[in-house]
C-alpha cells in the first residue's frame, strides 16, 4: 500500500496557503501559483468566517469559499480553519512550508516562533509578489461593482 512521497521513494514537500477567499480573483490565483511552486502538494485553510477579525466579514459562505478553492487545479486539498484555534488544522495538515501572501498581516518569523514552541517543524515563506492588475482585489471588486451600478 502506498502511503506518502512519491513513487520513487522521495519525500513531497507538503506545502500550506491559507486566507478568506472572498470573492475569488487573480490575485488569489496568483498567491496559490506561487506557493504550489514552494513544494508538491498544496493545502489550503479557507477562513471560518468566525475567526476573520482584521477586515469586514466574507460575503460568501464558508461552504461556498471552501467549495470554489477546492475546485481549483492547482489545490490538492482544501479545508475550513478552525473556530477557535488557527494552529488546530496546521497539525492536521503537518505541512513543510507555509505560504503567506504578501499582504497578509502575520509576522513571517514570529509565526515561523509560534509554530515552533508549538512543536512544528516547517518553515514560514512569504510571497513577495502580486499581481499588478485593476481588480486583484476583494476591496477592488466591491469598489468597482458599486461604481458601475451606481451611474
Amino acid at each position: 500500500m502506498f502511503i506518502g512521497g512519491s513513487i520513487t521513494g522521495d519525500v513531497l514537500v507538503r506545502v500550506l496557503a491559507t486566507g478568506t477567499f472572498d470573492l475569488l480573483h487573480p490575485g488569489h490565483i496568483h498567491y496559490l501559483s506561487e506557493a504550489k511552486k514552494l513544494g508538491d502538494e498544496l493545502y489550503v485553510i479557507v477562513a471560518r468566517e468566525s475567526m476573520i477579525r482584521h477586515k469586514p466579514r466574507p460575503i460568501i459562505t464558508d461552504e461556498q469559499r471552501l467549495e470554489m478553492v477546492s475546485s481549483l487545479k492547482i489545490v490538492d486539498n482544501a479545508l475550513l480553519g478552525s473556530e477557535s484555534d488557527i494552529f488546530d488544522p496546521i497539525m492536521q495538515i503537518m505541512p513543510d512550508i507555509i505560504a503567506l501572501g504578501y499582504d497578509q498581516g502575520f509576522d513571517a518569523s514570529q509565526l515561523e516562533n509560534d509554530l515552533h514552541s508549538r512543536g512544528f517543524d516547517c518553515k514560514v515563506v512569504r510571497i513577495d509578489s502580486s499581481l499588478e492588475c485593476s481588480l486583484c482585489g476583494s476591496a477592488k471588486i466591491v469598489k468597482k461593482v458599486l461604481e458601475r451600478y451606481q451611474e
